[in-house]
């Protein structure tokens, strides 16, 4: 066990990532509350992800900023290497040659920091919204 020594929280794995504080209400507040040097990248995402879904609501849902409409659309998230999509394990059948180069699992891609294909998330983003299928 592993213990946060800036909120006391108690966790399995040494230096978990998790919020010590209360937990961000919105999409930007979660860019805020993540290393300086990931934000860049997680606002792009972000401002990618707003104009291929203009007609989403942002929103943290499963404690990960989230585009909804009627359901959730897709997630992304923060992590050390990369940033976790997950647009739910039909988009990644549906895009498997293309994200050939990305590591995929049941729904997650991880994108690389640094590494953000605009064309490929925008097609993605819209397939989730015109096919109806959520993360």
């Amino acid at each position: 066990m592993w213990k946060c020594p800036k909120c006391g929280r108690e966790f399995k794995n040494i230096n978990q990532s998790h919020y010590c504080s209360e937990k961000p209400k919105t999409i930007d507040e979660y860019i805020l509350a993540q290393d300086e040097d990931k934000r860049e990248d997680l606002r792009y995402l972000k401002d990618i992800l707003h104009e291929a879904l203009p007609d989403a609501v942002e929103k943290i849902s499963w404690s990960m900023p989230t585009f909804w409409k009627e359901h959730n659309i897709l997630h992304f998230a923060a992590s050390k290497k990369h940033i976790g999509f997950y647009p739910g394990p039909a988009a990644i059948n549906h895009f498997s040659k293309e994200l050939e180069a990305y590591k995929t699992d049941k729904g997650t891609i991880r994108i690389p920091y640094g590494r953000i294909d605009k064309d490929l998330i925008t097609r993605i983003a819209k397939w989730c919204i015109e096919t109806g299928n959520h993360a």
